[in-house]
């Protein structure tokens, strides 16, 4: 079946096949992305290639329940938004799939997470059950055989305390934060040297802080816990799967996602890879294959010759008609 073959993917053509594949199964299973491709005159008959797929806007993932047919969501994911803005709503009809890619990206990039205490700046899991990163970090959490283990955005001087205890006990240790649960910490703690300490920022404000460049949280995160670099995940309530970088915010794809970059002025252009382009962020995540794998986000990003991308902003779509960005870097 597909969704078991996704994750054998070794190769570029390994992933062109298998995107093909998935396309065919999206166009004659999801009513509303079948509607998109016909709308710009493609189908499966013309679709030959990777370049001829077309990705979904975001934005539908607001409007439309995307399900495959014949699918009944396990569980369904909400994104947080800000007061007043609508949120996005994510139907997962494989729980099972779901968590394998999301331990068998964590894996590829971090290590299993049995081999670590995971201390998340998150609210808890029955807080924010349908927040997929909250769900994502229970996942880990649960494997975690560490009693430290947890969800600490309401208990920062326990956190604190455990982390200490961690560190001094040579427990190799992992901090997940949202960037607004890290500055919180920061403006509210003095030095802390945890040399050794993993830190991973999720992004996101969520109107909770002034919006600071990533650039400037890291110098911030290893001022006070005196770590040489800082990693990042990127994930979004509408995907499956997520990148990762473990410094200097480069990301990196699992083998069954990849990012493509647009031209920022003709939303249907796939720039090429081989120019190290800047504009729009699409991705096509494998995992995604009962909803829809291909879509075109309101992310900004540079896409590195070697596949690894910097995200450096969102569309402002106050000009999006003039095709003007908002660009923080």
């Amino acid at each position: 079946m597909i969704q078991n073959s996704i994750f054998d993917i070794q190769t570029e053509s390994d992933f062109e096949q298998k995107a093909l594949e998935v396309f065919r199964f999206q166009y004659n299973n999801c009513d509303l992305y079948q509607l998109y491709c016909t709308q710009l005159g493609k189908n499966e008959n013309n679709v030959q290639q990777i370049g001829d797929i077309p990705f979904l806007p975001i934005d539908f993932f607001k409007t439309h329940k995307i399900i495959a047919k014949n699918k009944k969501e396990e569980l369904f994911f909400t994104s947080s938004g800000t007061t007043g803005k609508q949120t996005s709503t994510h139907y997962v009809a494989d729980t099972e799939l779901y968590k394998k890619s999301l331990l068998k990206s964590f894996e590829l990039f971090v290590g299993k997470p049995e081999n670590f205490a995971i201390l998340a700046l998150l609210p808890a899991y029955l807080e924010k059950k349908h927040s997929s990163l909250v769900y994502m970090m229970n996942c880990l959490i649960e494997k975690s055989p560490c009693k430290e283990s947890g969800f600490y955005l309401h208990n920062t001087e326990q956190l604190l305390d455990n982390l200490q205890k961690l560190t001094q006990s040579s427990q190799p240790t992992i901090l997940f934060g949202a960037a607004f649960g890290i500055l919180d910490l920061i403006e509210n703690q003095s030095i802390i040297k945890m040399p050794n300490l993993l830190i991973f920022e999720t992004g996101g404000m969520k109107g909770k802080h002034k919006e600071i460049n990533r650039q400037l949280l890291h110098v911030k995160i290893t001022s006070l816990f005196g770590v040489q670099k800082v990693g990042s995940e990127y994930g979004m309530t509408e995907l499956l799967s997520q990148a990762y970088s473990t410094g200097d915010g480069i990301f990196y794809t699992p083998p069954w996602m990849k990012i493509f970059i647009r031209n920022p002025k003709d939303p249907f252009e796939i720039l090429p890879a081989e120019t190290a382009p800047r504009g729009g962020i699409n991705v096509i995540d494998l995992a995604n294959i009962y909803s829809c794998s291909f879509i075109a986000t309101q992310d900004l990003g540079h896409l590195y010759p070697d596949n690894g991308f910097e995200v450096l902003g969102r569309f402002d779509y106050a000009d999006i008609r003039g095709c003007n960005m908002l660009v923080e870097s």
